[in-house]
């Protein structure tokens, strides 16, 4: 909850941007917000991955836990400051990892936080946007919290699907929603909308195709663009009251 605040009030020191962006229809990108929204996001999503993803979201994935533990290639897009790529790099020592991310100050936080906790062997940041982000045969890619605010998550679906191995998995984390308003009036759907309105659909309206998936995307939208990327195969692997998993496979 910390994290939520700090993401909240860097949202105040915005406000004038984001006022002209709803004016505007232009849209705020991510790099342009107080880094107060980097540091509170990582704050915020910390927490549940670290009592989360090694534990019970891989283990829901068919067969991806045998491969990370056996040696595996890991791509980890929008990895922001590496929490999650570096919280399955120290799960998975025969493994590496690489974490892309458009924002050059996220990457720069995550080579420092890979450094501290003597991963650099194994584990590489670099700057790349989602639909453009180098190499190929990739056992699992993975994203957390981000897909929903892409401007063309479909095209960056399709770019995963080029670059996953033969029999590879794409993990994607989103923010727990269900597929009607109705069903999204709780605690965590409200904060949900709220940054929804504030920080995800403004970023998106600012990159191409500004699709405006939102926070609040739920399954069966997910399901659309995902399929519309190029995937056969889509289901739900696990939930959390803040988060859905889905596993989408070729």
């Amino acid at each position: 909850m910390p994290g939520a605040f700090q993401l909240a009030t860097s949202l105040v020191k915005d406000e004038e941007k984001i006022t002209r962006a709803f004016e505007t229809g232009d849209g705020v990108g991510w790099h342009e917000h107080h880094h107060d929204l980097f540091a509170g996001t990582e704050r915020f999503f910390r927490p549940g991955y670290c009592a989360n993803l090694i534990s019970s979201w891989i283990p829901a994935l068919d067969g991806v836990q045998d491969k990370l533990a056996s040696g595996a290639l890991v791509a980890d897009v929008g990895c922001g400051h590496g929490v999650s790529t570096i919280l399955m790099a120290e799960a998975f020592p025969r493994s590496e990892f690489v974490g892309f991310d458009y924002h050059a100050g996220s990457i720069e936080h995550a080579r420092a936080a890979a450094a501290d906790a003597d991963l650099s062997d194994r584990v590489s940041f670099e700057v790349a946007p989602a639909k453009e982000y180098p190499g190929d045969g990739y056992d699992l890619v993975a994203m957390f919290d981000c897909l929903h605010d892409m401007g063309d998550p479909v095209g960056a679906a399709a770019h995963v699907l080029e670059t996953l191995g033969e029999d590879g998995t794409w993990m994607i984390v989103e923010p727990y929603a269900g597929d009607r308003l109705e069903d999204n009036l709780s605690p965590v759907g409200r904060v949900y909308y709220g940054a929804s309105t504030l920080v995800c659909t403004p970023a998106s309206r600012d990159q191409e195709v500004g699709l405006a998936l939102g926070a609040q995307a739920g399954e069966a939208r997910l399901r659309e663009v995902v399929r519309a990327g190029g995937f056969a195969r889509f289901r739900r692997a696990t939930e959390t009251p803040f988060n859905i998993v889905i596993e989408a496979r070729p």
